[in-house]
């Protein structure tokens, strides 16, 4: 008989290496509840430690990259501010000087 593979997501897999290392589970108890073999459980929580310093990386690049685009956000609308004030003083000046020509 041939055994079906099981297929974990990410998350699942974070959950699993969780109970291992906060609940302090025993690998061989997580193994047997989990049906997966000990070598897959060391494979993942390797990836897990290799690529969790990543997790930090994305952080700083990310803020930094937020407050660039509140930045721009800012100054756009500082122009857009300036643009509809200057709109408004061209558009009083045009009905005052179609008042002074008799048009209104």
């Amino acid at each position: 008989m041939e055994k079906s593979r099981r297929h974990y997501s990410p998350q699942q897999k974070v959950a699993i290496l969780r109970e291992h290392l906060i609940a302090q589970v025993p690998i061989s108890e997580l193994c047997e509840k989990y049906h997966i073999h000990p070598t897959l459980f060391y494979q993942w929580q390797k990836t897990f430690f290799e690529n969790g310093a990543a997790v930090f990386e994305r952080e700083r690049p990310r803020s930094q990259s937020l407050g660039k685009e509140q930045e721009k956000i800012n100054r756009l609308e500082t122009k857009l501010k300036d643009r509809n004030e200057a709109l408004a003083e061209l558009m009083e000046e045009h009905v005052r000087l179609k008042k002074e020509l008799g048009e209104i």
